[in-house]
Order: C-alpha cells, then sequence, then structure tokens
C-alpha cells in the first residue's frame, strides 16, 4: 500500500472507532441493552483501535536520529 491508500485507511478505520462509539453510547443510556451485544461492539472497537495502531506506526515510524 502507498502512503496515500494508508492515509484513506487510517481515515476510515477512525470513522468506525467513532461509529462503534457512538453505538456503545447509545446503548447504554438506553438503559435496556444487550450485554453480549455490547461486550461484541467493545471488543469490535478495540480490534479498530489497534489496527488504527499498526497503520501509524506504518505511515509514521519512530526514527531515532
Amino acid at each position: 500500500m502507498d502512503e496515500d491508500e494508508l492515509k484513506e485507511k487510517l481515515s476510515s478505520l477512525r470513522e468506525e472507532h467513532r461509529d462503534l462509539d457512538d453505538a456503545i453510547t447509545a446503548l447504554t443510556r438506553a438503559g435496556t441493552f444487550d450485554r453480549l451485544q455490547l461486550q461484541r461492539l467493545k471488543k469490535k472497537k478495540l480490534k479498530v483501535k489497534d489496527q488504527i495502531g499498526k497503520l501509524k506506526d506504518d505511515l509514521f515510524p519512530d526514527i531515532i536520529a
């Protein structure tokens, strides 16, 4: 993947992460929610966060000068 594709993927993952966060917030505010569904959403959110971190590392590697 080139840099533009990585940036596009990163943007897409950030949007998905925000959407998952909004969904989790909406479920908890509703008061009546399925704990299993909430657990799955949180797990997916963590997986997306890990993917974001990996892409950021690929785009902006730590270079010690």
